[in-house]
């Protein structure tokens, strides 16, 4: 057994694709429910932790969601995450907890920075305003970390940054959902309903990186048994983008739909270009497993089983 490893938002995408993961065998999980421990209650995050102690915390938790959802809510966005951000990175140090992985994530970097996006561009810009708020609190818990560990250096609080994610778990309602299971969900539903055209938002040309959720559990625990060894902040993704309109032709072809796109260029698409920089993941020994195409038939196999269900 390598220890007690506290998850929080375990029930979320990247937590249960944790869970899953060959290594949590290794690992006595702590994965309390919303309701068992409300991250937005600091009081009870402290209590909690004090009393569990777990060896290591993995603070996956966050209100998430795709443009249109960050759109319509900023206010809940930056604030539930500020706020449970800072509960959860302050209890452990109240706590005594020494090792911690905060995930961020590429939303934090300025709408302007050149790609390949590097960790030492954070805060050198403006952000995107479409998710500014989400953005900021993340910000907040990766400097937290930062400067826990400066002014006390053995507690190793590091923040690794996910490029895009999709996995297995994912939200596909298309007011919450990000972009691959939405795309997935409109695909599947015009498929159905023997539609021949679907609408994308902007010309199509944006482009974004992605990674399936089951290689980000790989590289988180990859840093859990050497956290020591783990930079202190560092892009976690695939180092190769793609655009929207990419993105919907594959879907479409794993699908099986041979309709066509339309484009809706009144609508909002975001940075032009997400993508990481992964010398540091590189330098670190690891890289996804998981091709695009393999990763997108896995989710639409959960897709079929477990939501059409």
């Amino acid at each position: 057994m390598a220890g007690k490893l506290f998850i929080t938002g375990g029930s979320g995408m990247v937590g249960r694709h944790l869970q899953t993961h060959p290594a949590a065998a290794e690992w006595e999980i702590l994965a309390p429910s919303s309701h068992e421990l409300d991250l937005r209650d600091a009081a009870h995050v402290t209590d909690y932790l004090a009393e569990k102690q777990p060896d290591l915390i993995v603070h996956c938790a966050g209100k998430v969601g795709g443009i249109r959802a960050n759109i319509n809510a900023p206010v809940e966005f930056l604030d539930h995450n500020v706020m449970i951000g800072r509960n959860v990175i302050m209890g452990a140090r109240v706590a005594g907890i020494k090792r911690l992985i905060n995930l961020g994530s590429t939303c934090i970097y300025p709408r302007n920075a050149p790609n390949p996006l590097k960790e030492d561009m954070i805060l050198t810009g403006e952000l995107e305003p479409t998710n500014e708020g989400y953005a900021l609190g993340k910000i907040v818990a990766l400097r937290l970390c930062e400067y826990i560990r400066r002014e006390t250096p053995e507690f190793l609080y590091k923040t690794l940054i996910p490029c895009n994610l999709y996995g297995n778990y994912d939200k596909f309602d298309p007011e919450r959902s990000h972009l691959v299971p939405a795309i997935i969900h409109k695909i599947y539903e015009a498929r159905e309903n023997g539609e021949n055209v679907i609408e994308i938002w902007g010309d199509g040309t944006a482009r974004r990186e992605f990674m399936y959720s089951g290689d980000l559990a790989d590289a988180i625990f990859k840093a859990a048994n050497n956290l020591d060894a783990t930079p202190d902040l560092m892009n976690i993704g695939v180092g190769t983008d793609h655009s929207i309109n990419d993105y919907y032709t594959i879907i479409a072809r794993v699908l099986g739909w041979s309709g066509h796109f339309v484009h809706d260029l009144a609508k909002p698409v975001g940075m032009a270009q997400k993508l990481c920089d992964v010398s540091r993941q590189t330098a670190w020994g690891w890289h996804p497993q998981t091709s695009l195409e393999a990763g997108i038939l896995k989710v639409y196999r959960h897709y079929q089983e477990s939501i059409l269900q």
